[in-house]
């Protein structure tokens, strides 16, 4: 009779408690190969989950979810725990319209104890509850998973160095793996590479200790005086003394693959009862070679071919591509063109930017408020910075973008990468807030490309402008169109003559407008300008039709819509379709666009109907 898979056994905690640890080998195994699986025909997080496998068994092995909290950085490594924690039956829908989440949702599941997405967050929410529970007289274990990538940003070390003085018991466990999403930069990473090539200071430690226990009846003074040299000299053996200096008992590095290693160090920090950091050293893309050759190809992925990796192909040059194309050409004619992201080189096509101009290329880790501030530095100095992340990772440097950038007028440009609805991802990646954060801030100009041509030529345009200027284009690839028209500061185009009923739509939605209208009277516009708006087109639009449907892949209020409405002021009236203020949860783009009722077919019925009411 063949024996019940391990991982298929575990249908919540409680069986998973029950398996000896001696098949943890086994079950690690049987979870890489779902995992390799199950990705490979949905697309996800493959390699950082694959490197915390075992991470993950000696954590819920060591403390007790739910009532310990485990507080994942991200939250793209959580497919382990989720496995274990009882939902292995709905991961046939991982990231899918309905499925399992591919990052921790505290609505999915009481193991999940707080929602992430982005980086640097989980020191901080873990110290949160710690004080929360002693205000509360609560005791129980708070743990926070952080990766050695997220101690880049500057938030790990706002909260490290609170925790470090609150004397509270918060467990920081490093998963160290040398890897964000591309390779780790800064000093952070080097000291890192120092104590994983070092464990001089732990056998000095181990031995000061055993050698002060031998010690018979040794007086206080003495003994305090041995601790203090033992403390001056550490400083040779340089490795942990960042997080004992702030505050932490730091306990590795320790063998991330080993669980009876794992689980011995968890103990031991959660005896402690104060500040503990456990160093773990982990490989990126563990038991799958092709994800251990290539982690950065292997972070985020759709579906593969698990045999040889070999991924689905596009549809088409992405956007990315073509921005990084186009800096690289413009960066040749103009030495005072710099490119800055923020631990995504990658994922922003900037890598070719990178490998032409290293000079001139920064990638400053997980800081995106930073990489803003340097950008205005910059530019105050005579570059012309071009700084391109993600625009639902822009949101974090909001107040840099006012006070360094907006406020002093200075030449930074803005790559908005992956605006409006990213697909699977789901809430916390949508860049559908990036229009009503910078569309009311003094001397920005906000741009929206509805073609690659166009995208192109606005790049050029905002480097020339003299002031901050953001430029925001989608994930995926926008049409392919010559460009008809001249960029020029707050001027639109008009695809199709205003009529009774005229759509004025933006970016990727210009293509969508041109599909719901497709042979009727119906006027076109493409708002190419978020900000400043064209007055003259909105007032030639104003003298023909009776009704106006705006059209935006951003939130509604504060976009696109709000401000074509409050120029109008009621005469013509406004309909404004986009994204509303519910957030929009992991699905295909496809899905949330239906969801959102700003699919080709949605605007067309829409119109339709404001068409018969008209007549």
């Amino acid at each position: 009779m063949t024996e019940t898979p391990l991982l298929d056994s575990i249908k919540g905690i409680e069986d998973f408690r029950r398996i000896d640890r001696s098949a943890f080998d086994a079950l690690a195994g049987e979870i890489r190969s779902f995992l390799v699986e199950t990705v490979a025909h949905n697309g996800g997080h493959l390699a950082s989950n694959l490197g915390v496998v075992e991470l993950t068994l000696a954590l819920h092995t060591a403390f007790s979810s739910p009532e310990d909290r485990l507080v994942f950085d991200v939250g793209h490594q959580t497919y382990v725990h989720k496995l274990i924690t009882g939902r292995k039956a709905e991961f046939a829908a991982l990231r899918k319209k309905d499925g399992v989440s591919g990052f921790p949702k505290r609505a999915e599941s009481p193991h999940d104890a707080f929602d992430t997405g982005h980086a640097s967050t989980s020191i901080s929410a873990a110290i949160g509850m710690l004080r929360a529970d002693a205000m509360l007289a609560r005791e129980r274990s708070v743990v926070a998973v952080v990766g050695d990538g997220a101690l880049t940003g500057g938030l790990c070390f706002e909260a490290l160095n609170d925790a470090g003085q609150s004397k509270l018991p918060l467990i920081v466990v490093l998963n160290d793996n040398d890897m964000s999403i591309s390779h780790n930069v800064g000093a952070m990473s080097r000291h890192l590479s120092k104590i994983r090539a070092s464990g001089s200071y732990q056998r000095f430690k181990s031995f000061i200790a055993e050698s002060i226990k031998r010690i018979p009846k040794i007086g206080e003074r003495v003994a305090n005086r041995i601790l203090r040299f033992k403390n001056k000299i550490k400083y040779l053996f340089l490795p942990n003394v960042l997080f004992e200096e702030m505050g932490f008992t730091y306990l590795g590095p320790v063998d991330g693959h080993d669980v009876g290693a794992l689980v011995r160090v968890l103990n031991q920090a959660k005896g402690l009862r104060h500040p503990v950091v456990v160093h773990a050293i982990t490989v990126k893309g563990k038991g799958y070679g092709l994800a251990e050759d290539d982690p950065e190809k292997f972070h985020g992925i759709g579906s593969f071919d698990p045999e040889t990796g070999a991924c689905g192909r596009g549809a088409g040059k992405s956007n990315s591509k073509t921005f990084a194309q186009a800096l690289v050409a413009l960066a040749e004619k103009d030495a005072r063109i710099a490119a800055i992201t923020a631990a995504m080189p990658s994922g922003t096509g900037l890598d070719a930017f990178a490998a032409r101009f290293p000079t001139r290329f920064f990638d400053v880790g997980i800081a995106e408020e930073h990489a803003v501030t340097m950008a205005a530095g910059m530019a105050e100095a005579g570059a012309k910075p071009v700084v391109a992340i993600y625009s639902s990772f822009l949101q974090r440097a909001y107040d840099q973008i006012i006070h360094d950038v907006c406020l002093q007028n200075l030449p930074v440009v803005f790559a908005v990468d992956r605006a409006g609805l990213v697909g699977e991802d789901g809430e916390t990646h949508h860049g559908v807030y990036d229009m009503s954060y910078l569309g009311n801030l003094p001397n920005m100009t906000v741009m929206a490309p509805s073609t690659q041509r166009e995208l192109e030529e606005m790049l050029s345009f905002a480097l020339g402008l003299g002031a901050p200027c953001a430029l925001r284009y989608n994930r995926g690839s926008l049409r392919r169109a010559p460009l008809a028209q001249k960029i020029a500061l707050g001027e639109w185009e008009t695809l199709a003559p205003p009529a009774q009923v005229t759509l004025i739509a933006a970016g990727r939605m210009v293509e969508t407008a041109l599909a719901a209208c497709a042979g009727l009277p119906i006027g076109v516009v493409s708002a190419r300008f978020i900000k400043p708006l064209d007055h003259k087109t909105l007032d030639a639009v104003r003298e023909t039709s009776k009704l106006v449907v705006t059209l935006e892949d951003g939130v509604v209020e504060g976009g696109l819509g709000t401000a074509v409405r409050a120029y109008y002021d009621g005469s013509p009236r406004v309909v404004a379709l986009g994204i509303p203020e519910a957030p929009v949860p992991h699905a295909t783009i496809a899905e949330q666009d239906e969801m959102c009722g700003i699919t080709p077919e949605q605007v067309r019925r829409r119109v339709l109907r404001a068409l018969e009411e008209l007549l």
